[in-house]
C-alpha cells in the first residue's frame, strides 16, 4: 500500500479511450466533494477548436461557460473532518493539454512540491483485443526501484509515441517523486461510449493501492448495465459473439496461466526466505 501523500492522475483525450481512467477519478471526486485548489490557465495549454469549452446551465438558470483545463483538488474539508485518510488524496484531472507541454508538466511539478506529494499513481486506458465479460486486465509499471519492489512489478519497456501522462511521469521522476502506472485494457469493438466497468476496475484497484474506501455501488449498476446493452447487441450479431467467444477463451486460457504462475513464484519465494531465515538463526 502507498503511504503519506498521493496524488491521482487521469486526463481526458489519448491516454483515456472509452474514459475508464478519468470516470474513476470522477468518481472519487464526487464521493468526496472535492475542491480546486488550483488550475492552470486553459489559454496557456489548450487549443479551443480541439479542445472546445461547452455552455452549460448553472444552478441558477444562467449560461455559463465551462472551459478545458487541468484542476488540482482534493476532498472538501467537512470530508476530511469525517475521514481524516481522504487529507492525504489529492486529484489532478482534465483534458490532455495541447500545446507547451513542458511547461504545463513545470507549472504541475509545482503544485505537486507545494503540496509534498509521496508518490503519484497514473491511470491510463488503451484499446485492445479483451472481451468485454471480463474484468478489465490491469497493467501496472513503475520506473522507482522502491516500488517495483514494494508491488512485485517490472519498469515500463514501452517505446513509441506518448502523451501527457509520460511526460508528467519522467517530470516527476527526475525531481525523485515516485510514480505508479496503470494502465487498463478494454475491448476495442466497444470505443465509441464511456466504459464504467472500466472505472470501476480502477476504483477497486486504487481502494487496495491507497488503503481508502469508496462507494463502488453505482458505477456497479452502471457497469452491469454496460454489459448487459453489449451482450445484447452481440445477440444479434453472430460474427461479434464468435469474436467475443474467442476472446474470452484466449483471456481465461492467459490467466489461468498467469494465476497458476504467480502462486508458484510466491510459494517458491517464501520457501526460500524461511529457508535463509532459519540457516540465520542457526
Amino acid at each position: 500500500m502507498l503511504h503519506g501523500r498521493v496524488l491521482l492522475i487521469a486526463f481526458e483525450g489519448w491516454n483515456d479511450a472509452t474514459e475508464g481512467a478519468s470516470g474513476a477519478l470522477k468518481a472519487i471526486a464526487d464521493q468526496i466533494s472535492a475542491v480546486t485548489l488550483d488550475a492552470v490557465d486553459p489559454e496557456d495549454y489548450y487549443d479551443f477548436q480541439f479542445s472546445r469549452p461547452m455552455i452549460e446551465f448553472d444552478v441558477d438558470g444562467n449560461r455559463v461557460l465551462s472551459w478545458p483545463g487541468a484542476e488540482f483538488m482534493q476532498a472538501e474539508p467537512e470530508a476530511i473532518e469525517k475521514n481524516p485518510t481522504l487529507e492525504r488524496l489529492y486529484l489532478l484531472m482534465g483534458s490532455e493539454p495541447s500545446r507547451r507541454w513542458l511547461s504545463f508538466a513545470a507549472e504541475i511539478l509545482e503544485m505537486v512540491q507545494d503540496r509534498e506529494i509521496d508518490a503519484v499513481v497514473m491511470l491510463g486506458c488503451m484499446l485492445a483485443d479483451v472481451p468485454h465479460t471480463r474484468p478489465m486486465p490491469i497493467f501496472k509499471s513503475s520506473q522507482n526501484s522502491q516500488l517495483q519492489e514494494l508491488f512485485a512489478i517490472e519498469p515500463s519497456r514501452y517505446e513509441g509515441p506518448v502523451g501527457i501522462l509520460t511526460v508528467l511521469a519522467q517530470t516527476f521522476e527526475a525531481e525523485g517523486i515516485p510514480v505508479l502506472s496503470l494502465w487498463g485494457s478494454v475491448p476495442h469493438y466497444v470505443h465509441n461510449t464511456t466504459n464504467p466497468k472500466a472505472a470501476l476496475g480502477f476504483l477497486s484497484e486504487l481502494q487496495t493501492l491507497i488503503g481508502a474506501s469508496f462507494d463502488t455501488s453505482k458505477l456497479a449498476e452502471q457497469a452491469f448495465e454496460w454489459e448487459r446493452s453489449i451482450d445484447d447487441a452481440a445477440e444479434g450479431d453472430e460474427e461479434m459473439a464468435s469474436y467475443v467467444v474467442q476472446l474470452e477463451k484466449q483471456r481465461d486460457e492467459l490467466d489461468s496461466e498467469q494465476a497458476s504462475g504467480d502462486a508458484l513464484a510466491r510459494e517458491f519465494e517464501k520457501y526460500l526466505k524461511e529457508r535463509k531465515d532459519g540457516a540465520g538463526e542457526g
